[in-house]
């Protein structure tokens, strides 16, 4: 009668290959459920301005990071970051004032990946919450003058698309609030394109 007996060193080399195979598993699964990175985004800003006789839209920028969690095919999404805001307003007998506002940008998403692209990625849809904090207001004059509140809160919708790990997103934000401290009312409908890499 044989007994085979693996020499430990052996245990030692299997137990290893073991562990580091398991942390693989468990790395690409925490991979699938969560997913951060950083976002580049363009925007159009438009304006309700009912003391103004015309408004203009004006491009700006932005850029975040962001965490995704995935649900099979539902998600979540938290973005924190930096975006401009710029607008124009004109006034008959003053003349026109463009606005450049930036600061903190964070936002809340929820969303489904409605289309599946097999293992390249996805269609979604997703609506949440905007919050912009205005901590540097410039104009292009003194031609009219605003006091503007630095808290501006807005609904938003949008679609995106994850192609590998880039993540394509055009989306509107619907201005709630009204970020003419003094008499009038300004209002803020933005569309934002962005670019986000998914490092996970």
């Amino acid at each position: 009668m044989f007994i085979f007996m693996v020499p430990k060193s052996n245990k030692i080399l299997m137990k290893k290959f073991f562990l580091v195979a398991f942390l693989c598993f468990c790395v690409n699964g925490f991979a699938q459920l969560i997913q951060v990175g950083p976002q580049f985004s363009t925007n159009i800003t438009s304006v309700d301005a009912k003391n103004f006789s015309s408004d203009h839209t004006n491009t700006g920028v932005g850029f975040s990071a962001f965490a995704r969690v995935n649900l099979t095919v539902f998600y979540a999404q938290g973005e924190f970051g930096y975006a401009q805001t710029n607008f124009s307003v004109f006034q008959d007998g003053v003349g026109e004032t463009e606005f450049k506002l930036s600061g903190t940008d964070a936002t809340l998403i929820a969303g489904f990946k409605i289309i599946p692209l097999g293992k390249i990625g996805n269609v979604r849809v997703f609506a949440g919450y905007n919050w912009k904090n205005y901590s540097d207001i410039n104009p292009s004059n003194n031609l009219n003058h605003i006091a503007f509140e630095r808290n501006n809160h807005s609904v938003l919708g949008g679609v995106g698309v994850d192609v590998w790990r880039l993540t394509f997103d055009v989306r509107y934000l619907a201005g709630l609030s009204d970020i003419d401290a003094s008499s009038g009312e300004i209002k803020t409908g933005i569309t934002s394109l962005s670019l986000g890499f998914k490092f996970l």
